[in-house]
This record gives structure tokens, C-alpha cells and sequence, in this order.
């Protein structure tokens, strides 16, 4: 279960899982938009006040802000979804 106002860890990777090919531009712009607010959010929120379920999901969507594909594009990337 991920933190107070974070995004809910299944809609990350339902929207993940699904090729941005496949993806209509509102569902593009929601994915961007959303995963945008989370970031800030993960970026606002100090390490020693997330929980350990939040800080395992942060470092598997790539939330740390430093510019890394996270593991779930990683393997996106990998099978070749992300065209």
C-alpha cells in the first residue's frame, strides 16, 4: 500500500504494463501528468517518514530523481514495449 497522497502502486503498474502504443493521448497525458504529481511527492517527502513498503516502491519506479530508468521501463525496454 503505498503512503498518503502517492500514486497507488497497481495503477503504476497497470499503466506501466500497458504500451504507450496502445494508449490513447488522455491516457498518455494521465500517465505523464500522475506520475509527475508522485515524483514531486516522493521528492517533498523526507526518506525517515515513508514507509518501507513506499521506499521499496520508490526504488522500483525509479522515484529517486536522479534521471535512471526505473526497473519497471527497464524491463518495459527490455521486452520492447516502450515504442
Amino acid at each position: 500500500m503505498s503512503d498518503n497522497n502517492r500514486q497507488d502502486f497497481t495503477d503504476k503498474v497497470s499503466a506501466t504494463m500497458k504500451p504507450d502504443s496502445e494508449k490513447s493521448t488522455t491516457e498518455r497525458m494521465g500517465d505523464k501528468f500522475k506520475g509527475t504529481a508522485d515524483s514531486a511527492a516522493s521528492t517533498v517527502q523526507p526518506e525517515s517518514q515513508k514507509s518501507t513498503t513506499q521506499k521499496m516502491g520508490d526504488t522500483v519506479s525509479g522515484n529517486k530523481n536522479d534521471n535512471e530508468d526505473s526497473l519497471l521501463d527497464k524491463t518495459k525496454n527490455a521486452l520492447g514495449m516502450n515504442k
